[in-house]
């Protein structure tokens, strides 16, 4: 096959890929973020404790992380046809990929989370800060370089589902790496097709550990020495400021 013949094959199958995997991560960061900030203050001790729904929702974590994804994928098969309108193609592929997905996330977003100085939680609260308050102010933005760590993480081993579904017949570089390098003996193409691969998980990893790196460097958006400050000299002005709200007095 020569390169004007692959290079219209490679260039769809990369849009593919980027497609399911661009949408399936949009997806999981939105759900699998509340999700594992959920875990951690539904845990014991947790500001929100509240073991039964703790349990609950762990288990479903847990049995969805243990399932492989070409078992999920076609245990999903129903579900993805009423949610997406099919069960083939980029489309039919962008649902088992996203659930997959979110509690891989969330898991990583729950280690994060509980790596946040308690203190400064403590701070918050001794000021009337709320539950929302403590995880917008604290829970989050302290904890930002490694929830960007994670979120790189989950897009790269979606790439690598991305790939398995294309085996299957969703589309993307798996399916052209199956179809022509496997089936067809197409070995130049295969071989180009995991430099793509490499290349794009290479460049995705270099983006978010530089993201990670320059958050917990700067320090940006961190609103630990504000509180440290305020939790030493506390006043009615700043509390108010730092919470939203007037400060509790007692």
């Amino acid at each position: 096959m020569t390169w004007s013949e692959m290079r219209p094959l490679l260039e769809q199958a990369s849009w593919d890929t980027f497609y399911m995997v661009g949408w399936s991560a949009a997806i999981a960061v939105a759900a699998g973020l509340p999700l594992g900030i959920v875990l951690v203050l539904t845990d014991r001790g947790g500001l929100l404790s509240n073991s039964l729904v703790n349990k609950v929702l762990g288990q479903i974590v847990n049995i969805t992380r243990s399932m492989p994804f070409i078992i999920l994928m076609v245990a999903l098969l129903p579900f993805t046809k009423a949610v997406a309108g099919t069960t083939i193609g980029r489309e039919g592929a962008i649902v088992p990929l996203a659930i997959s997905a979110i509690p891989f996330f969330a898991r990583l977003v729950e280690t994060s989370v509980r790596e946040v100085d308690g203190g400064l939680v403590e701070a918050v609260q001794s000021m009337g800060g709320s539950t929302w308050t403590v995880v917008r102010k604290v829970l989050v933005p302290e904890s930002l370089p490694s929830l960007i760590a994670g979120a790189t993480t989950t897009v790269v081993a979606l790439i690598g589902y991305s790939a398995m579904a294309g085996a299957v017949g969703a589309g993307g570089l798996g399916d052209i790496a199956t179809r022509y390098g496997y089936l067809r003996f197409e070995t130049e193409l295969m071989w180009i097709t995991v430099a793509i691969l490499a290349v794009v998980i290479s460049l995705i990893q270099f983006a978010g550990d530089y993201a990670a790196r320059s958050l917990h460097r700067r320090g940006r958006g961190s609103t630990a020495p504000r509180l440290r400050l305020l939790k030493a000299s506390p006043s009615p002005k700043s509390a108010e400021l730092l919470t939203g709200g007037p400060a509790k007095t007692s």
